[in-house]
């Protein structure tokens, strides 16, 4: 469904104005949930996802503006219909920009392009070059305003996306009086949209029922203003978070209705990361009613959906629950591949606390391991949890304690731990080869095979990128122009 977009009249406008405010359109449709709208209004300037924007004739300030649009825009919408690259081609797209507000001195800007180009990082799972993108912005962004409040609660999500709760909220309880002032209904949502998740997660967590209380009620908040911006993409995610808090609650039926009502408009909406997680929320829930064939079934297609979307962070939490589900199925073998495939996933990306957690359910869900695999999940588990401040994952862990001690022999060191729980074959591996091999190509494709230009738009060294393509991508050797051998220098 496309949402009705105004028409511009640009008529009486030079092009450098007719550009600015293309941008500025173009990002406040995004904020709506607009994505459709928003490319049709670039759309002179801008054809489609992996093109680069047309700047020509335009004044190097308003160029520079192009670029950040469009960079933002591919992010959100490669992010919401799953484009594998989408991600690369936006952090190249904002480093353009970023690159011509650094010799201007335009540090608000700066800032801007570096939050934008971390919500990329966090796209890919990469927690942490986000924070470090985020605190540099935030380091600039001194005085308060929208800029600040969005750099804000970019990182309070991906502090979220860490466990790193108590974190999130002191990222937010100092900074309230900030969004209070904020009159934008978009960002007003957010905050109290990222503090309703917090608690949620800290009642779980920690048994605090009156955090439940508070969460609801900043629900409620967050889709009144929600609302007031015309947002229904972000009212669509508020109303999944809504549904998973009813199904930690127990409350299983009120639970169904809420995801099922978020999962309609997310495919309403065609945004397939999102219907995504909802899957893999419902099939948490179908898990704890006893309905597993559906479960497994659900959690399957979650984990597809954000495999081919190269969400690799939210993707080892789907896989973690449909491990569980074959698990209880009891289709071990299938079961312990997944985790390990799940454990392999969020290691790659610096999610060490979903890796722990996958761990951690290996040994929970699968009691026949070796004392080996046993001794190495629980070794991990314990070391990538050990900054938790969950109640209940101390007690799981004390829970398996037992098995563990009755297994050792010969304990494990923390690098033998971690090499037993990754050599899995079939993992992950040769999934993010995959996903990298569709990188390269597309940056020769853009250079037309040239390997210096393309390690240039890829940001690597040229000896770094011919040795991946020779060693593992070697079909992709047709691609580039041909090697040119330099003749060794004889001596004299």
């Amino acid at each position: 469904m496309k949402i009705a977009s105004p028409q511009l009249d640009t008529a009486h406008l030079n092009a450098n104005d007719e550009a600015l405010l293309r941008c500025k359109t173009a990002l406040e449709q995004k904020d709506r949930g607009d994505y459709a709208g928003a490319q049709e209004t670039m759309r002179p300037l801008w054809k489609r996802v992996g093109e680069r924007p047309k700047t020509t004739g335009l004044d190097p300030a308003v160029a520079a503006e192009v670029s950040l649009c469009v960079g933002i825009l591919t992010s959100w919408i490669g992010s919401k219909n799953q484009i594998s690259d989408a991600q690369e081609l936006a952090k190249n797209l904002i480093t353009r920009s970023l690159t011509y507000f650094e010799s201007s001195r335009d540090m608000t800007k700066v800032a801007v392009a570096q939050s934008e180009i971390a919500y990329c990082y966090y796209r890919e799972g990469t927690l942490n070059e986000a924070r470090s993108w985020l605190h540099d912005a935030l380091n600039r962004l001194t005085f308060e305003g929208a800029a600040r409040a969005r750099a804000l609660l970019k990182l309070t999500t991906v502090e979220c996306s860490a466990g790193r709760f108590h974190e999130a909220l002191d990222l937010l309880n100092k900074n309230e009086a900030l969004f209070r002032k904020i009159t934008n209904h978009t960002i007003k949502g957010g905050y109290h949209h990222e503090l309703a998740i917090i608690l949620r997660n800290l009642a779980t967590t920690e048994n605090r029922p009156e955090y439940f209380r508070r969460a609801i009620n900043e629900y409620k908040e967050a889709e009144t203003q929600f609302r007031l911006a015309h947002n229904p993409i972000f009212r669509a995610d508020l109303i999944a978070n809504v549904g998973y808090l009813l199904y930690k609650l127990s409350r299983y039926k009120e639970a169904h209705k809420y995801l099922n009502e978020a999962r309609r408009l997310t495919v309403r909406f065609k945004n397939k990361a999102s219907t995504a997680q909802i899957d893999d929320s419902l099939a948490q829930l179908l898990i704890a009613e006893g309905q597993l064939t559906e479960a497994e079934r659900i959690a399957r297609r979650a984990v597809s959906a954000l495999r081919k979307g190269g969400h690799f962070c939210m993707m080892a939490e789907a896989l973690i629950t449909h491990g569980v589900a074959l698990a209880r199925l009891h289709r071990t073998a299938q079961a312990r591949l997944i985790f390990r495939q799940a454990i392999e996933a969020a290691h790659q990306v610096n999610a060490l606390n979903i890796a722990g957690l996958a761990a951690l359910s290996l040994i929970e869900e699968i009691h026949e391991l070796s004392p080996e695999i046993l001794q190495a999940g629980y070794r991990q588990a314990r070391e990538w949890l050990a900054k938790s401040q969950s109640p209940d994952i101390k007690l799981r862990l004390a829970d398996v304690a037992g098995r563990v001690v009755a297994s050792i022999q010969t304990e494990l060191s923390t690098d033998e731990a971690t090499e037993i729980l990754l050599n899995e074959p079939g993992g992950l591996r040769a999934q993010l080869e995959k996903h990298e091999g569709v990188v390269i190509k597309r940056a020769l494709a853009e250079v037309n095979g040239r390997v210096t230009h393309a390690a240039s738009l890829l940001d690597m060294r040229y000896q770094s990128l011919a040795y991946i393509i020779e060693r593992r991508h070697p079909d992709l050797l047709k691609k580039r122009t041909p090697v040119k051998r330099r003749q060794r220098r004889r001596s004299k």
